[in-house]
């Protein structure tokens, strides 16, 4: 079987992780962190350092995985290599049937958000999730015909993305009022449980980092350069996001941001640049949604082809394993990935339609739950310190630890969530398969 090549380098790395995670949640989630923490900036700030623990350590422990292994599949690889066949077939479906899917349906829907913002269109939740649905489709379709524009895309996004983060992140901080905020913190809100709601949210804003584990094996050099790009992307997003959020809710007010909710972006732009330029940041936030559909559609569409590659783990492999001779690309995979979003994205459609996830979407309850699986990797990384192949007692016990530290505090952000106990049935329904289909098509 033909071996993808190797297309990526350590730059489209770490602006595939830092384009992932920033682009959409940091933008319109910003006001369901508020209205948990009751306003509170300074709270909204700790809970943003909290959360960051899991991605920091998390991606240093992943790092130690990464640097051992070339092969395709990420963390499915991981799994494979350092816990098992069985686990590695459970955290694929978990993966290709919830977790990207979720993600993908909402982030594009978002595209549709702010397409509407833009052109002052009183959009429906309907025409919202359409225009998504019509962006997600293009993005499915470049990047399975021309692999090289998707990683273009990536890296124009990403640099796009950043300007309107700091244009409003510097400003709110100059002309707001930024240290009044952050002594603003509610007592009653601090005392009480409600603030790790906000955790949810702010999950949603870093997740999408472990994705660009999905494309190791088109990495250049990837032992070195996936490593790095696992640590350095992190700090990076954290300093972003801390920074634009004290801007951002210190020069709007952080009762204005739970009032206007993710109209919050253009009017502080409008506030601060005038009308004009105004458009031009809601046309930047656009752009860089688009860059986080993007980094999610180049992963997802590679990874029924990663389980399919392996042994009695996917359904209908030998088509899904096959790249295109031309393209260098797995067309039945990505076919197979956009039909899996689609089917969430009418999902998605519901849940909105009937206010069935208050102050949340289908993407929050899997984020949390795919760091409780995370917890099985970073178990792994100890036991290889423990036997002496891990030299370093910081990165094979101290990160190992911080990172399963931060996935608990991210899985109680989660439980916080009327629905969370349905949507892990769910969950272990879809591992539960995936050990049956395992059992019967391995051996």
């Amino acid at each position: 079987m033909k071996p993808a090549k190797e297309k990526y380098g350590l730059f489209t790395a770490i602006t595939m992780i830092i384009g992932i995670c920033i682009g959409s949640g940091i933008f319109f989630k910003s006001d369901n962190i508020l209205k948990a923490t009751g306003g509170s900036i300074s709270l909204g700030v700790l809970v943003f350092v909290l959360a960051a623990v899991a991605i920091v350590f998390g991606g240093l422990t992943l790092s130690e995985l990464a640097s051992r292994t070339d092969e395709p599949g990420g963390i499915i690889t991981y799994a494979d290599q350092f816990c098992g066949k069985k686990t590695a077939c459970a955290f694929g479906w978990f993966q290709t049937f919830i977790y990207y899917p979720t993600i993908t349906a909402v982030v594009s829907w978002v595209v549709g958000i702010y397409t509407c913002i833009l052109f002052n269109i009183k959009g429906s939740l309907g025409l919202q999730i359409l225009i998504g649905m019509v962006f997600c489709t293009l993005c499915f379709l470049y990047n399975v015909l021309s692999p090289k524009l998707g990683a273009v895309m990536q890296n124009a996004a990403t640099i796009i993305k950043l300007i309107p983060l700091v244009l409003l992140a510097v400003g709110g901080i100059i002309w707001g009022d930024p240290i009044a905020g952050l002594k603003n913190a509610s007592t009653s809100a601090v005392a009480g449980a409600t603030w790790l709601a906000a955790i949810g949210p702010i999950a949603y804003s870093y997740d999408g980092w472990v994705v660009s584990t999905s494309i190791s094996h088109e990495v250049k050099n990837a032992k070195r350069n996936l490593p790095l790009a696992l640590t350095i992307a992190p700090l990076l997003i954290l300093v972003i996001y801390v920074t634009y959020f004290i801007g951002v809710t210190s020069y709007v007010g952080p009762e204005q941001v739970m009032a206007l909710e993710d109209a919050h972006v253009a009017v502080a732009a409008e506030n601060l640049l005038g009308s004009f330029f105004a458009k031009a940041i809601t046309v930047f936030v656009i752009i860089s949604v688009m860059g986080t559909v993007n980094g999610l559609v180049l992963g997802f569409i590679r990874l029924p082809y990663s389980l399919a590659l392996r042994k009695g783990m996917m359904p209908g492999s030998e088509k899904l394993s096959k790249l295109h001779e031309k393209w260098g690309t797995p067309v039945a995979s990505a076919i197979f990935a956009y039909a899996i979003s689609f089917f969430w994205m009418a999902i998605h459609y519901v849940t909105m339609r009937f206010n069935l996830l208050p102050n949340s979407d289908v993407s929050e309850i899997s984020i949390a739950i795919s760091y409780l699986l995370y917890l099985v990797l970073y178990s792994r990384v100890i036991k290889l310190w423990k036997s002496g192949e891990i030299k370093s007692k910081m990165r094979g016990l101290i990160c190992p630890i911080m990172a399963m530290i931060g996935s608990l505090i991210i899985l109680s952000g989660g439980l916080q969530n009327s629905l969370f106990i349905l949507y892990l049935a769910l969950c272990a329904v879809v591992v539960w398969i995936s050990s049956i289909y395992y059992k019967k098509h391995a051996a």
